[in-house]
């Protein structure tokens, strides 16, 4: 009689979640995949950011726990974007003259939030997340508004202002860059007989007629 042969080991057919990342840097495409979502106006979940990055639904919760800790990572990398946008700006303003360096914070400001409305979106509202659990939004926020303020007290400073008010010139020049931007992002220019080719035009106008304002004659 033959001697019987060893039975082979079953091999376990290899599943989606088994098969290894190939990625090199999962957290970045999981960002990179949510900000993509956001930009399309898609709902945008952990699951359905993994889709896009083309990994099992389990990977990433490794990285994000949850939803709101995804979009906290995806405000972080939005607000980093537009902090180096900003800070370009202002290295080619005077440092000596804050109304002008203002006003180059400003064109910045609308700007970035033209050409990148899905970033503006998140950092701007509370739609996707809370905005008081991020530790690094919160202090990021804080930072530019100081650094709006400081422009101004500057200029106080200086003698240049016409009014002794400077928190409310200070919140007047909050509300301007944030309150342009809000409205283009909303789409409200066209009933204001503005063309989206003629709104960046328009936030110059805007900003020296606010700055004019202010300024001591």
């Amino acid at each position: 009689m033959p001697a019987r042969q060893p039975a082979k080991p079953r091999v376990r057919r290899q599943t989606q979640e088994d098969r290894p990342y190939h990625h090199g840097d999962l957290r970045r495409v999981l960002i990179d995949a949510a900000l993509q979502l956001a930009a399309e106006g898609a709902e945008v979940s952990v699951r359905e950011a993994a889709r896009r990055a083309a990994v099992s639904p389990g990977a990433p919760f490794r990285h994000f726990p949850n939803r709101d800790a995804l979009m906290a990572a995806v405000a972080g990398e939005a607000q980093r974007r537009f902090r180096v946008e900003i800070e370009a700006a202002l290295a080619d303003a005077p440092p000596a003259e804050p109304l002008a360096r203002f006003r180059s914070f400003g064109l910045a400001y609308v700007r970035w939030a033209m050409r990148n409305p899905a970033h503006f979106e998140i950092i701007s509202t509370g739609r996707y997340f809370a905005h008081g659990s991020s530790a690094e939004l919160t202090r990021d926020n804080a930072e530019v508004i100081a650094l709006t303020e400081r422009m101004l007290a500057e200029a106080a400073e200086q003698g240049l202002l016409r009014s002794a008010d400077l928190k409310r010139i200070q919140i007047a020049g909050r509300a301007l860059v944030y309150g342009f931007a809000r409205m283009n992002l909303d789409g409200h220019f066209p009933r204001w007989g503005v063309e989206e080719g003629e709104v960046e035009q328009m936030a110059e106008g805007v900003i020296d007629l606010f700055i004019a304002g202010i300024v001591k004659r």
